[in-house]
């Protein structure tokens, strides 16, 4: 607590929103692509045919919207704390970009920030590249404030308590209230050797892999607590959805769309697609499993109910003030407590040497040992 008896952010006097970004009309779709694949030497041919999944929507993606609900909501929830720390938001690929947050948090004096992604699991792609991002910004920005980036949360009670609610709340929509239904939880899929290198080595020697086994951690963990209040053990499946890239090159499988085709083949009569990769409903979701996924149910006569995403549940909304105060408290010298549930403990606070290595070369990164 500091002086006031309110909790105790300091050393930090801002907070960041680090996300990926997304177009707000249909011109801006090739070049919020570009952004995406630069120096992937994709053609713009190409480009166009991807964006066909924005142009059905008006060429907007929900997710800058997303994350301005959740910054409000944030907002709300520090003040009710009595904690006074302002709020800035900053993308990888689009605006408002992550130089220009940054430049503005100089411009009003902020001198050090803890910094929230919207990606809650450990890889080059959710995790380092947004390290690496935060250094070329850094560079950019003269005056810039110094960055500590939050652990991952994929085990933190606020992430995993509302997956359980959506799930509950989806079952109750099938037939029977889902009794024989198979819960198919969905992630974003990265190729196989960025899934390998992700995490690194722990205090007890455990081995890389860490995008899966920190999937498969919260996979159990939530259809566990089902199983516990229905009384039902529900089968439950790990896929994957939004494969890109060269077809050449091994990604993580099964397709979530292959994967319905199996489960028809055997007879399920009910499925929950539950997006445990995704803490709102962007592009992935709306697209890959309302839209795609969804038509493949149909196609097959499967019944299919998707579960919400946390988007601003109060627990998730809670989970980053906790992280903030938690890290806070650490930087301060304390001990603080560190939530988690499911096999897997606590992620650092600075990831180890060599973590989720960049698969085309060294790049520095900021937040990290090894930086």
């Amino acid at each position: 607590m500091n002086p006031a008896g309110h909790p105790d952010v300091k050393p930090y006097d801002a907070l960041l929103v680090l996300s990926f970004g997304g177009p707000e009309k249909q011109e801006d779709v090739v070049p919020f692509l570009e952004n995406v694949t630069r120096g992937r030497g994709i053609p713009r041919e190409r480009l166009e045919q991807v964006g066909e999944h924005y142009f059905l929507f008006g060429g907007k993606s929900p997710i800058n919207d997303q994350n301005r609900a959740l910054i409000a909501a944030l907002e709300k929830d520090l003040a009710d704390q009595g904690i006074d720390l302002p709020i800035y938001f900053g993308n990888r690929n689009w605006d408002p970009y992550l130089a220009d947050a940054l430049a503005k948090m100089a411009a009003d004096g902020v001198e050090r920030a803890a910094v929230f992604a919207t990606s809650a699991y450990s890889s080059w792609s959710s995790c380092r590249q947004y390290r690496e991002n935060l250094w070329d910004a850094v560079e950019q920005v003269e005056g810039a404030p110094r960055l500590d980036k939050l652990r991952q949360y994929y085990n933190h009670p606020g992430f995993i308590e509302p997956a359980v609610d959506a799930c509950l709340a989806a079952l109750a929509q099938l037939p029977d209230g889902g009794d024989r239904a198979r819960l198919v939880f969905v992630t974003h899929s990265i190729p196989t050797e960025m899934a390998e290198t992700s995490g690194s080595l722990d205090a007890e020697g455990q081995p890389r892999g860490a995008y899966v086994r920190q999937h498969r951690s919260a996979v159990d963990e939530v259809a566990r607590r089902v199983r516990e209040a229905t009384g039902r053990a529900h089968r439950h499946d790990l896929v994957y959805c939004s494969r890109s890239g060269a077809p050449s090159t091994p990604w993580l499988e099964p397709d979530v769309n292959d994967h319905l085709e199996e489960l028809a083949t055997d007879g399920v009569g009910g499925v929950v697609l539950v997006p445990i990769g995704f803490v709102s409903d962007h592009m992935e979701v709306i697209y890959d499993l309302d839209t795609e996924a969804r038509a493949t149910a149909e196609r097959l006569g499967l019944e299919v109910v998707r579960a919400a995403t946390a988007g601003t549940d109060p627990r998730f909304v809670a989970m980053i003030r906790e992280l903030v105060l938690e890290r806070a408290a650490a930087e301060r010298g304390e001990d603080p407590a560190r939530p988690t549930v499911g096999s897997m403990p606590p992620g650092p606070d600075l990831c180890g040497a060599g973590c989720c290595p960049n698969p085309r070369g060294p790049r520095p990164a900021l937040c990290g040992r090894d930086s």
